[in-house]
């Protein structure tokens, strides 16, 4: 008979698992940090471990360096988990990489270290402005109010009366009179409520006021938004030529005038590879000369070879310093030589892109490139990610590399950012007067061996910010 009592073994679950170690989540972070971010935390290592010192020029490789850290972790008696933990992120995450990675170059090489300048925001030029006017305290804090709710784009992000709400005893009048003050600073059609309000400043800046332009965004802005170049041109008794030159000089306005002070930083970036064609071949090289290199610290070493000083948690402490900083010196060569590895198999595979251009970029995945160099998917997702290629046809993202594709009749392959800069040449060359349809774009493409279905033409055309055939229309 049951006692009713659950027995032990009911409760008890047996389960795996398996726990990333410390120095696994670090390889995964150096694997994928761009190269300025690499820099700061390498300088953090070079503060934090005394044991880690700057390569100079000149510097060989010291053979006793390791004959040194062998000895002093076994005199430190390492933990046996210290040595799986080694193990594991070599063979986890780079699949037993060897150390030590290659220095080839190819020519003299300079490097002149970036240098940030001050840039003056949109708001410190805007408030800059309202400082030189002759205004009394009650309405500085008004326009300093109207200043605070200028998006970065340049536009008034709230309304008027919220504005009069925030201040106290102000009157709507008086925000609009303030507001019409700093609609006349620079840039041009700042501070405006929406796009045609900022259209109307810059055309007034300009001095066209009064100017079919003008009068097009004033009073028709919804018939020149769709190009009704017919309605228009009855609307003013004129040709559709004449609506579609004021169309033209209206395109030439700044729809987001505050842009123009947005942060330069954002848009910062430095190369981590650089492809350069050499004697006829396209070779690979780091752009990581601002990276600090490293090596131990001869200073240190000394210090820890006169072991008889030190004992017990001093000497414990030697070794796992020394051992942190041998490890930090292998994964970030182990990190360079991933990077070339992967690098050179992308130059390998889209060798026709180096050579032709965009129109000729093959498809290629993640799973293609992990497959070659025998590593983890994920490993060269990480190696590839925010990371970017200094190359003869301008400056990339490895990412850039990586798309789907479709196979031509003449048994080719060819990616979806070929076909894309495809649609893109052939718009540019079209007759403005005639534009190309989404179909006909999908018969010459197909025409040219691309198998491709109408409706992929036009996701692709509406991605690359190309107006459909009646929109392009000219007259």
């Amino acid at each position: 008979m049951a006692s009713g009592r659950p027995s032990l073994a009911a409760g008890l679950h047996l389960r795996q698992e398996q726990k990333a170690q410390p120095r696994l989540y670090q390889a995964m972070d150096l694997l994928h940090m761009p190269l300025l971010d690499l820099q700061s935390h390498l300088r953090e290592a070079l503060v934090d471990n005394p044991f880690l010192d700057l390569v100079e020029p000149g510097d060989e490789p010291d053979d006793a360096v390791d004959e040194l850290s062998e000895s002093i972790a076994d005199d430190a008696g390492d933990n046996p988990a210290d040595e799986a933990e080694e193990v594991d992120w070599e063979d986890i995450l780079l699949d037993d990489f060897d150390a030590g990675g290659r220095r080839e170059e190819y020519g003299d090489r300079e490097y002149y270290a970036p240098t940030a300048a001050a840039a003056q925001t949109l708001w410190d030029h805007l408030h800059e402005q309202l400082n030189l006017l002759r205004l009394g305290e009650r309405q500085v804090r008004i326009g300093e109010e109207i200043i605070g709710n200028v998006d970065r784009d340049g536009f008034l992000s709230c309304p008027l009366d919220r504005i009069v709400e925030a201040l106290d005893q102000v009157s709507r009048a008086e925000v609009e009179e303030m507001l019409a003050r700093i609609q006349s600073f620079e840039p041009s059609g700042i501070a405006a409520r929406d796009l045609r309000e900022t259209l109307m400043l810059q055309l007034r800046d300009r001095g066209g006021e009064g100017s079919l332009a003008h009068r097009i965004v004033d009073g028709h802005f919804d018939d020149l938004a769709n190009r009704r170049w017919s309605e228009l041109a009855e609307a003013f008794g004129i040709e559709p030529r004449e609506v579609q030159a004021a169309a033209d000089e209206i395109a030439k306005l700044d729809p987001k005038p505050g842009l123009r002070y947005a942060d330069a930083s954002e848009s910062y970036v430095i190369p981590d590879l650089t492809v350069e064609k050499v004697e006829g071949r396209y070779r690979v090289s780091h752009a990581d000369t601002s990276l600090p290199r490293l090596k131990l610290s001869p200073v240190y070493r000394d210090v820890a070879a006169d072991r008889a000083r030190f004992e017990g948690e001093s000497r414990a402490f030697i070794s796992e310093r020394l051992n942190s900083a041998r490890w930090l010196i292998q994964a970030i060569e182990q990190r360079r030589r991933t990077m070339l590895k992967v690098m050179d198999f992308i130059v390998e595979r889209q060798h026709d892109f180096f050579e032709k251009g965009v129109e000729h970029l093959r498809p290629l995945t993640l799973r293609d490139v992990a497959r070659h160099i025998e590593m983890h998917e994920s490993t060269v997702s990480r190696v590839t990610n925010g990371k970017y290629a200094q190359t003869p046809r301008g400056l990339y993202p490895l990412k850039f590399f990586f798309s789907g594709g479709y196979a031509t009749r003449g048994g080719e392959d060819l990616s979806s950012e070929g076909v894309r800069a495809r649609i893109r040449k052939l718009v540019a060359e079209e007759d403005p007067t005639a534009p190309l349809s989404d179909h006909e774009i999908t018969a010459r493409l197909q025409d040219a061996g691309v198998r491709i279905a109408r409706r992929t033409v036009a996701k692709y055309r509406d991605g690359l910010g190309i107006l459909s055939a009646r929109l392009r229309r000219r007259v």
